[in-house]
């Protein structure tokens, strides 16, 4: 791939912008490969876990451990609402004085000011084949959507949602059995492996990056909670693949009268069925077949509130789940 080595490490000063472990990929390799980076910038901790304790993000986390400047500013608009926050950011970066600022999952709109800065500009790694699924949510969207392929872009950011010109581009394959935790990882492990040629593209003064088309624009929108519930009056093709596109955040979810249970695999059921959509035709070691607007789908991992997720076996030993039974079609209404 071209990586340049600890030994020629790079004269480009790095900032590097990023929260979840998509981003900590890209951190990492840039660590690896002998870049110096100057500040990282990461969202600030956030509740998780069952007693819901303030958690470090996994670029954060990266960041201690290298001992690297660290700054968790809440927004980054200097007139916004966390003006503070953002006064005290746009300085600590103006003291890094990076060449590049490398973003990736960050989870905050740069501003103009923050775009300006660096010397060589602003580098996103995008988790799309650009202009496909700009915003927020390319991973789960692409999944959902029924794509076959996506890839990585890395694109050197504007002012525009993921509307800047791509340095690099390359495709990777959605697997049958993809969901959006192991889509992830495998797009992390490629968008590394870009930004490290772009940079030494930088560093080479080669990097040519090309505007983007203006046909194919589609956008991930964030995903919502209440997309999460599964409407079994949708084709199953569909259902199957949310179910997939939302593990493991938000998690697909339904219920049965007062059970409530989130669904982690799922597989297409058998032949069509004339049933009442949400109506269970069987239940047995092989799964809980629903019937659905189109075909019917197979749940075959759940969890119960609380509880671990369990195959459909085991979950049916603790619970009594008929055929005729009915899951609902729509989110419980709140008390």
């Amino acid at each position: 791939m071209g990586e340049p080595s600890a030994v020629d490490a790079p004269a480009l000063r790095l900032a590097y912008a990023g929260t979840p472990e998509f981003a900590a990929a890209g951190l990492r390799a840039v660590l690896d490969a002998g870049y110096e980076v100057a500040l990282v910038l990461t969202q600030p901790d956030r509740p998780a876990g069952r007693g819901m304790h303030p958690q470090p993000s996994a670029v954060k986390q990266l960041a201690l451990q290298h001992g690297l400047a660290l700054a968790q500013p809440r927004g980054l608009r200097l007139d916004g609402r966390f003006a503070e926050d953002a006064a005290q950011a746009r300085e600590a970066l103006r003291q890094a004085a990076p060449d590049v600022l490398v973003v990736a999952a960050y989870g905050l709109i740069l501003p103009q000011w923050m775009l300006d800065l660096p010397r060589v500009g602003c580098l996103n790694i995008h988790a799309s084949l650009l202009p496909r699924w700009r915003g927020a949510a390319p991973i789960q969207r692409a999944i959902e959507a029924g794509d076959e392929i996506t890839g990585v872009s890395i694109m050197r950011m504007d002012a525009g949602l993921d509307t800047g010109a791509v340095y690099r581009m390359e495709e990777m394959p959605i697997l049958p059995d993809d969901d959006a935790a192991s889509l992830q990882q495998r797009l992390a492990r490629l968008g590394s492996e870009l930004l490290l040629q772009v940079l030494q593209d930088l560093r080479d003064d080669v990097a040519e990056p090309t505007a983007q088309p203006n046909d194919g624009v589609c956008y991930a929108n964030k995903i919502d909670k209440s997309e999460a519930w599964l409407d079994f009056r949708l084709p199953a093709l569909e259902l199957e693949r949310r179910i997939r596109a939302f593990k493991p955040h938000p998690g697909a979810r339904t219920s049965l009268g007062a059970l409530q249970l989130k669904v982690h695999r799922a597989h297409l059921g058998g032949s069509a069925t004339s049933a009442e959509p949400g109506c269970v035709l069987r239940a047995d070691e092989h799964g809980i077949e629903v019937a659905c607007g189109e075909g019917s789908l197979r749940l075959t991992r759940l969890q119960r509130a609380g509880g671990r997720a369990v195959d459909a076996g085991e979950l049916l030993r603790g619970l009594q789940i008929r055929p005729g039974q009915h899951f609902d079609c729509e989110a419980p209404r709140a008390p």
